[in-house]
């Protein structure tokens, strides 16, 4: 189960900490948090989305991903999509149960198998995918182009500093 915070820590309360702790910075707590509530909020509502239309983000993700692709090694799907090999496996095992996805054996090697969309998946997307760019567009739809690509970079840049906060 995730955590969502609903509210956020007034500004005095943050600065009690700062003076507390040595090397916080007020700032950049408010910021982390602000931008943690509203990339839970927005997973929050893809899920919503995305089990109107029977499947989960993860499933989305591959279908896409397969899509894009002719055919792909599990492996080279988990690569792609960020998870690991037993993710994988999982997801593809229910897709597959579904219709949605269709395994073969490696024409050179019987041991590992290819996955491609079936066309059934393929018409399952179709029927998401009007909405889901509607929907995406309408999230964004209060940002100007320019602010969009501004928010881009911004994000790339506090992407670099994750390992500041994963890492020993």
């Amino acid at each position: 189960m995730a955590l969502e915070l609903k509210q956020l820590p007034e500004h005095e309360a943050l600065q009690k900490d700062a003076e507390r702790y040595p090397g916080s910075d007020v700032s950049a707590v408010e910021t982390c948090l602000a931008l943690l509530r509203v990339s839970g909020d927005v997973e929050a509502a893809y899920g919503t989305h995305f089990a109107r239309h029977g499947l989960s983000q993860a499933r989305f993700i591959v279908l896409m991903t397969l899509q894009r692709e002719e055919e792909l090694r599990p492996a080279e799907l988990a690569e792609r999509t960020g998870v690991t090999r037993a993710t994988v496996t999982g997801l593809l095992d229910g897709l597959e149960k579904e219709g949605l996805i269709l395994r073969r054996a490696h024409a050179e090697d019987g041991r590992m198998s290819l996955v491609r969309l079936s066309a059934k998946g393929r018409q399952r997307l179709e029927g998401i995918l009007l909405d889901h760019y509607r929907r995406t567009a309408a999230l964004m739809a209060g940002l100007s182009t320019e602010e969009r690509q501004h928010l881009t970079r911004l994000l790339a840049k506090v992407a670099a500093g994750i390992p500041h906060v994963r890492d020993p």
